[in-house]
């Protein structure tokens, strides 16, 4: 039996959350511009939760705009899909259920076209929302009268102006633009793409004055994983649990986030915060992003290097490992915490710091370590550097487990061999690959003695845009650790530090 809106009925209900047949019938309030996992596993599960609470009221109308892959899973299960929550919630585990009715209909940017622009002009429409990657976010000089446009940015005035010219100067007409896309500034750079857009098309001067007066452009940020479809033997145990087919069905962590950048009128658009607190809207949401940024991405990226040396392949099993637990629950507590560089509240800092420990802890998520070292460099450079400079100005001394982390980073990118335009790295015989934009350098930098090595490239202003020197003590100590990891083992070295 395959999960649709006819199977429902006879679906138990003893395993699974299923949707009140009401809510099949309830009107379009969003158009979605992807049909990928992290949708689907965040702001659609906040908008199937919310109705059935009686809050949003509304369903997803999804646009497909690519012509990769096809959209017969979704007819054939009438958009309807199972989440299935899998983690640690307070160091308590979670396992729930849900078959989740906010997708309407998936429609095909190529061939539904007109029916897209149709759903533009209805007044139930309030929000869009994107997820088109970051290349999706570019300016492209087009017409908007192509039947589709080929950007994304030119899809979404084409969108705006169909509704522009259907409802005028209406306040029914006032929408919120939600990107999701992971770049800074996501919607103010999809607004400003937009609005260059309606000059080059020679829009008239009273849809300008609308786009300003009703069209809200959000940046927001999202932070959930979802893995998305488990492999095919935790499929069939999972379907077989619930007593149906479903070939939409994803995984998803208990954590979530969406934060979004608006004022009074985008909450009122969206009506979604009284459904679930993962649900922040307001007119700054940086803290979220600096706690993201450094909490969890920054300790990923120091103990990527540490871990895949250790010879832990996945971010849960090095939770198993004491030392390595201890190593990324000190460099938060005790080092990123304390130097974040924006004002926040401690305690908002170490709760935040604790949901980080419970997903790293999750034994449902596979995250391998090697694919964290992916840009290795430009991690530690973003998510790093700003934290290492604000603990430098309140302590003016070495923090050590940053130091630490910094040592496992070079050795990890000391490059043993180049094939064609492929770099590995070799650790006490163990080989491995290095992608990274910056492998060249490292493979050249690795020819030079180990002392040589650590100090040009730490020194480096060009790579990191500063002379880590004027650290007093930072280069010694990241030398130090590396000499004696080299010697002794990474988690020898990780007994020192802690």
């Amino acid at each position: 039996m395959i999960l649709s809106n006819q199977t429902l009925k006879s679906i138990s209900a003893e395993n699974v959350s299923i949707p009140d047949n009401s809510l099949l019938q309830l009107p379009e309030k969003v158009l979605q511009f992807g049909t990928g996992v992290l949708l689907r596993g965040l702001p659609d599960y906040f908008i199937d939760k919310a109705n059935k609470k009686n809050i949003f009221n509304g369903r997803v109308a999804i646009v497909k705009s690519t012509s990769k892959g096809d959209l017969k899973d979704f007819e054939n299960q009438d958009g309807l899909y199972t989440i299935c929550v899998r983690g640690l919630e307070n160091g308590q585990p979670v396992a729930e259920n849900i078959i989740s009715s906010a997708i309407s209909r998936v429609l095909s940017a190529d061939k539904d076209w007109s029916a897209i622009l149709e759903i533009a002009k209805k007044t139930e429409l309030q929000v869009i929302v994107s997820n088109t990657t970051e290349v999706g976010i570019q300016l492209v000089n087009e017409s908007i009268e192509l039947n589709p446009p080929l950007s994304f940015p030119a899809k979404v005035l084409a969108v705006l102006y169909a509704r522009y010219k259907a409802l005028g100067d209406s306040p029914d007409s006032d929408i919120a633009v939600i990107a999701t896309e992971l770049i800074p500034e996501n919607g103010k750079k999809l607004e400003g793409i937009v609005y260059e857009l309606a000059a080059f098309n020679s829009l008239e001067r009273g849809f300008s004055t609308w786009l300003k007066a009703h069209v809200f452009f959000c940046n927001s940020l999202v932070d959930r994983i979802v893995p998305g479809k488990p492999d095919h033997a935790a499929l069939e145990k999972l379907q077989l649990e619930l007593g149906y087919k479903d070939n939409l069905l994803i995984m998803a962590e208990p954590y979530r986030l969406w934060a979004i950048e608006g004022n009074e009128r985008v909450s009122e658009l969206l009506n979604l915060e009284s459904a679930d607190r993962g649900v922040i809207v307001k007119p700054d949401i940086e803290i979220y992003r600096e706690l993201k940024v450094r909490l969890l991405n920054g300790s990923h990226t120091l103990a990527c290097g540490i871990a895949y040396l250790s010879g832990i392949d996945t971010v849960n099993k090095a939770m198993n490992d004491t030392t390595l637990k201890n190593y990324i629950s000190d460099v938060m507590q005790n080092e990123i915490v304390p130097a974040i560089p924006y004002k926040i509240e401690a305690d908002v800092a170490f709760t935040f710091a604790g949901s980080v420990l419970d997903r790293f802890a999750n034994p449902f998520i596979e995250h391998f370590w090697i694919n964290i070292t992916f840009q290795y460099v430009m991690k530690i450079k973003v998510r790093i550097l700003p934290v290492l400079v604000q603990y430098y100005k309140i302590y003016n001394k070495v923090p050590p487990h940053i130091a630490f982390g910094f040592a496992a980073f070079l050795l990890f990118m000391r490059t043993s061999r180049k094939e064609n335009d492929k770099y590995f790295g070799d650790f006490k015989g163990r080989e491995y690959p290095i992608t990274d934009d910056q492998a060249a350098y490292f493979y050249e930098k690795s020819k030079l003695d180990t002392s040589a090595y650590v100090k040009s490239v730490l020194t480096d202003e060009n790579l990191w845009g500063t002379d880590l020197s004027a650290h007093t003590g930072f280069i010694e100590t990241v030398e130090e650790n590396y000499n004696y990891i080299s010697m002794n083992g990474i988690k020898e070295g990780l007994m020192q530090t802690n």
